[in-house]
């Protein structure tokens, strides 16, 4: 094992450790940031309703036994107790489990906290330090606050949609649901920057994550773009305009890797590499500007030499000119690649149903406090007792009431 290894897969309580966070809400937004808090160390108590659970325990392309397979992803390193949430003894119970806490996830309506009584002005009377982590479509303020806003539409309305595809076919969508998980980082982001600013005043606050500003502050230049050249980004497939080259290409065994050498320095090492150094000269490909107005026959150019070359040797070569590039990868080839392995970036995590699950590691890499996977994704209520009794110190003639009444 590499020493980049070892300190990859070494299991320190975590950075975060020590802090706790209350997870409300379902699906991906919110659930996503709880699990970003927990790898790091935090305490991550899931709040579940009764006999029902996130939709997440179902949910998933693909199923093993009946059971989903992205729920053990998403509440990794989580405690699970069930609360209603919908009756008023549940609400105050819920309020003494914030009282405890230091972070709130919730990803309801905006309105629905205030309805429950469970509001930020409420909360932070009884615990002014409580940073309030609250996940929308649209934003907790605003004429759409109150829409019902899933991820997809945050992607379609904060431009993501309408520039993914090739220009043949109407927008495409990632493959992943990319604005729930944007949403759920900013909101990573945004928890532990009010971190910050209450370890030095004392004073929590509100992180408000739309998914549409997520997917909105993806969009590099693209506003700017408007404003000033009236200019409109289309879909343009595996391209980007005037950028170049900088494609996958196809090589003689079916293979594609992606070739980077829009760089003038660059692109003069990939001519080299195919034997036509007077290319990086060529008027029509000197510069990043002309190889831009050139691009696509200059991408026809590159693909007809590289259906010569087998994929293997297309990297070999790439690397040994320093040209930026990489085959197309799916799961089999993550699996099999050294780099993910040294890294230790897909981890082997045990699992009490599954017997053990490959899963991506935590990133980034902290070198003296690492993130880690030290728990698997918890039962539904598995962590009833503890919460209920060891944190709020109910007694047994309480806790059983609270069973019969489902209130639990």
């Amino acid at each position: 094992m590499t020493a980049a290894s070892a300190n990859a897969t070494k299991k320190t309580p975590g950075p975060l450790s020590g802090l706790r966070v209350i997870e409300m809400g379902t699906l991906l937004a919110g659930p996503f940031c709880g699990q970003l808090l927990g790898d790091f160390g935090a305490e991550v108590i899931k709040i579940e309703p009764p006999a029902q659970g996130d939709p997440m325990r179902e949910w998933g392309q693909e199923k093993a036994h009946g059971m989903s397979l992205w729920w053990p992803v998403v509440a990794r390193n989580k405690k699970s107790a069930t609360l209603n949430l919908r009756e008023a003894q549940g609400q105050a119970i819920a309020r003494e489990l914030i009282g405890k806490a230091d972070f709130l996830i919730e990803n309801f309506r905006p309105g629905t906290m205030e309805k429950w009584g469970l509001g930020y002005a409420n909360l932070c009377q009884a615990n002014p330090g409580l940073i309030m982590i609250r996940v929308s479509g649209f934003g907790q303020t605003g004429p759409y606050a109150r829409r019902a806003g899933f991820g997809a539409v945050g992607e379609a309305m904060g431009g993501l949609r309408y520039v993914c595809g090739d220009p043949s076919t109407p927008p495409s969508r990632m493959g992943i649901s990319i604005g729930d998980s944007l949403a759920a980082t900013f909101a990573c982001l945004g928890a532990l920057s009010a971190l910050h600013h209450r370890e030095k005043t004392g004073q929590g606050q509100i992180v408000d994550s739309a998914i549409y500003e997520a997917v909105l502050n993806m969009m590099e230049s693209l506003v700017t773009e408007y404003d000033k050249a009236g200019y409109i980004r289309e879909r343009q497939g595996a391209i980007l305009p005037n950028v170049a080259p900088s494609n996958v290409y196809p090589t003689s065994d079916q293979g594609m890797i992606l070739i980077a050498a829009n760089q003038d320095t660059v692109f003069k090492r990939l001519a080299e590499a195919m034997g036509r150094p007077e290319l990086a000269a060529d008027p029509r490909y000197a510069t990043h500007s002309t190889r831009g107005a050139n691009q696509k026959e200059l991408d026809d150019l590159i693909a007809a030499w590289t259906r010569t070359i087998t994929a293997e040797r297309l990297e070999k070569l790439m690397d040994e000119f320093g040209i930026p590039s990489g085959k197309i990868y799916r799961v089999p080839e993550m699996l099999a690649d050294p780099h993910f392995q040294a890294r230790d970036a897909i981890v082997t995590t045990p699992h009490p149903k599954f017997g053990s699950l490959r899963m991506q590691n935590v990133a980034p890499k902290l070198s003296a406090t690492p993130g880690s996977v030290r728990s698997p994704a918890p039962d539904l209520g598995q962590h009833n007792r503890e919460v209920y009794q060891g944190l709020l110190g109910y007694s047994d003639e309480r806790f059983a009431e609270l069973q019969r009444t489902g209130i639990i």
